[in-house]
């Protein structure tokens, strides 16, 4: 398991981390600004129950890591349109700076977990990084019992592939018994439908043996009645 000097002086590690910013609701309640998506300086230190300038500093050291998870600085104009579209021009949304201003740091949900992988002395950040570590010690824990279930199913089907192959001559010899016994219906309806046939030219002959019957029966009729007259 990696440990918590590790993530702090190890950019690659914290970029392993940076996108699960749950760690962040799981600790503390971020507030964001009225956008719903940035923090503020003021925001960010408040969050980490440290000084703005403690921030700030963390932001001059690392700004370009920082700005890679989402951090800007919106200035002039780009200023001006932030304001009018997310912040009260009446009153400020965090009490903490004023509405004249040259530049306004911003920060992502991604830019503040940045920050709680590099802050030192917050017993927030720490609890954070914490999170962290121990869910994804929880979640090595998972993956090797996925493996070790994966092993055990591995070795079940290489007993079943054992089984088939012994099956197999088995099942060649029941099959070729199948086709003998096919072979050998094959022929027995060829002998009933040959008995059938003869049936019925045998039913013939007896339907015209009946008719001549009868007419032989008619013509004694006929040659006793001669005789009485």
């Amino acid at each position: 398991m990696p440990s918590e000097i590790a993530l702090l002086e190890s950019r690659a590690m914290r970029v392993e981390h940076v996108g699960r910013v749950e760690a962040l609701d799981k600790v503390k309640a971020l507030r964001l600004l009225p956008d719903s998506i940035h923090v503020s300086t003021e925001g960010v230190a408040r969050y980490f129950e440290v000084s703005t300038e403690v921030i700030k500093k963390v932001t001059q050291r690392h700004r370009d890591e920082l700005t890679e998870n989402g951090m800007r600085v919106a200035k002039g104009s780009d200023l001006g349109k932030y304001q009018r579209d997310s912040l009260s021009l009446s009153s400020e949304s965090e009490g903490s700076y004023p509405q004249r201003r040259s530049s306004l740091t911003l920060f992502t949900r991604r830019a503040v977990l940045n920050v709680a992988m590099l802050l030192r002395d917050s017993d927030i950040a720490r609890r954070v990084r914490t999170y962290l570590l121990d869910a994804e010690e929880g979640r090595r824990e998972g993956y090797a019992s996925l493996d070790r279930r994966v092993t055990k199913l591995e070795q079940c089907l290489a007993g079943v592939g054992t089984a088939l192959q012994e099956l197999g001559p088995v099942l060649e010899r029941m099959s070729q018994r199948l086709d003998s016994l096919d072979q050998r219906l094959d022929a027995t309806n060829r002998v009933v439908a040959a008995m059938s046939n003869r049936l019925c030219e045998l039913s013939d002959g007896m339907v015209r043996m009946d008719a001549r019957m009868d007419d032989f029966a008619r013509q004694l009729r006929d040659l006793r009645r001669r005789r009485r007259r």
